[in-house]
C-alpha cells in the first residue's frame, strides 16, 4: 500500500507543479488550441489556450512510478535490482507511445493553425500499430512462473474459460480494446475537465482492483494454500502503482484543466489515457467489466456512432450535435453543469462496476 500512495502523491505533485511550467512554455510557442469556425460559440473563448498539456500527466506518471518502485524497497534501503516488470512496460509504453501518437496530431493542427491534424485513418493507424506491438509482448512474453500480462481468453471479471481466442485472436482483441477505449477518451475530451475527471474515477477504480487482487493473488503462496479463490494474473502491486500514479497525475493537472480551462490534455492525453485505462483492463483480467467500468466513456462512442450511421443512412440526426455533450450544450446545459452531471454518471458506472467485481469475490469466497 505504501508504495501506491507514494506514486500517487508524487504523480500528483509533479503534475500540479509541473502544468504552469508546461502552460507558461506551450503559450511562449504558440501552441494553442485550434477551434473550427463552425462549431459552438461558447468554443470560440477557449481558443489560443495552450494544448499538449497530456505531456506533463505522462512525465508524472512514468515518475511516480518510478518513485513507487523505489518506495517497494525503502525498508531495505535500497532501490529494487529488478528492472521495470513487463506489465509496467506495456502499460506505460501504451501510455507514453499512444501518447505519441497525439502528439503529432496535435502537432499538426499546431502547426498548420487549424482543427485538421492526422487524419482519423492515420491515427486508427498508429493506435493499431502501438497496441499490436505490445499486445504481441503482453502474450508472447511470459514471466518466470509462466505468466503473461494479457491471457488468450476472453474475460469479465477474471478469464472465462470457454472464450479461448487464441494467441493471435488475443492479440487482435488487445488492439481493439486499445484503440476504442483510446477514442473514447478522446471523443469525451471535448469540455474543461470533462475526460479528465472521469478519466480519474475510472484509474481510482483500477488501483483498487489491482491492491485487491495483489492482496488475493495465486502467486501469494501463503494466500493460495489457504484459499480457493484467487486471481491469476501478473504483477498486480505494478497495476495498482501505475493506475494509482495516473489518477494522482491527471488529479494535479486537473486544477489546472477544470473550467475556465488555462490548458487542454489535447490528443496526447486523450489517446495516451485512453490507451492506459484499456490496458489495465486487459492486464487485470476485466476487459468485458471496463464497458461498465468506463462507462461514459462507451455511452459518448456509442451515441457518435449511432449518428453517423443515422446521419449517413437516412440523412437524419439523432442528436443535435456529437459527442453527446455538445448535443447538451446546444440543449441550453452550461458547461459546468454538463461535466459535473457527466462526472456524476461516469461515477455511478464505476461504482457498478467495483460492486460487480466485489460481488464476484463474495460469491466465490463464499
Amino acid at each position: 500500500m505504501r508504495a501506491v500512495i507514494v506514486a500517487a502523491a508524487v504523480a500528483f505533485v509533479i503534475s500540479l507543479f509541473g502544468t504552469p511550467m508546461a502552460i507558461r512554455g506551450f503559450t511562449a510557442l504558440k501552441a494553442g488550441q485550434p477551434v473550427r469556425s463552425i462549431g459552438l460559440a461558447s468554443n470560440q473563448r477557449k481558443k489560443g489556450t495552450p494544448t499538449m498539456g497530456g505531456v506533463v500527466f505522462i512525465v508524472a506518471t512514468v515518475f511516480a512510478y518510478v518513485a513507487g518502485r523505489i518506495a517497494l524497497t525503502l525498508p531495505e534501503r535500497r532501490i529494487a535490482q529488478e528492472g521495470p516488470t513487463m506489465t509496467a512496460l506495456v502499460l506505460l509504453g501504451l501510455f507514453v507511445f499512444c501518447g505519441a501518437v497525439g502528439f503529432f496530431d496535435d502537432f499538426l493542427k499546431v502547426r498548420r493553425r487549424n482543427s485538421d491534424g492526422l487524419s482519423a485513418k492515420g491515427k486508427l493507424f498508429g493506435q493499431a500499430i502501438v497496441g499490436g506491438g505490445f499486445g504481441i509482448a503482453a502474450l508472447y512474453v511470459p514471466s518466470t512462473n509462466g505468466q503473461t500480462v494479457a491471457s488468450e481468453h476472453i474475460s469479465l471479471i477474471r478469464d472465462i474459460s470457454w472464450l479461448d481466442v487464441g494467441k493471435v485472436g488475443s492479440v487482435i482483441v488487445f488492439v481493439f480494446v486499445i484503440t476504442a477505449m483510446s477514442n473514447g477518451v478522446n471523443l469525451t475530451d471535448g469540455l474543461d475537465g470533462l475526460a479528465t475527471g472521469a478519466s480519474i474515477l475510472v484509474l481510482g477504480a483500477y488501483a483498487l482492483i489491482g491492491f485487491w487482487q495483489y492482496r488475493h493473488w495465486c502467486a501469494d503462496t501463503d494466500y493460495a494454500r489457504v484459499n480457493d479463490y484467487c486471481y491469476q494474473i501478473r504483477d498486480p502491486l505494478e497495476i495498482a502503482i501505475i493506475a494509482a500514479a495516473a489518477a494522482g497525475a491527471c488529479a494535479g493537472f486537473l486544477w489546472w484543466n477544470t473550467s475556465p480551462a488555462r490548458i487542454f490534455m489535447g490528443d496526447v492525453g486523450a489517446l495516451g489515457l485512453g490507451a492506459l485505462i484499456g490496458g489495465l483492463a486487459v492486464a487485470t483480467r476485466t476487459t468485458l467489466l471496463s464497458i461498465m467500468i468506463g462507462g461514459l466513456f462507451v455511452i459518448i462512442t456509442v451515441t457518435w456512432v449511432i449518428q453517423i450511421v443515422s446521419f449517413r443512412t437516412t440523412g437524419r440526426r439523432v442528436f443535435r450535435m456529437v459527442p453527446l455533450h455538445h448535443h447538451f450544450e446546444l440543449a441550453g446545459w452550461s458547461e459546468v453543469t454538463i461535466v459535473v452531471r457527466f462526472w456524476i454518471v461516469a461515477g455511478v458506472c464505476v461504482a457498478a462496476g467495483l460492486f460487480l467485481f466485489y460481488s464476484d469475490f463474495l460469491a466465490a469466497a463464499g
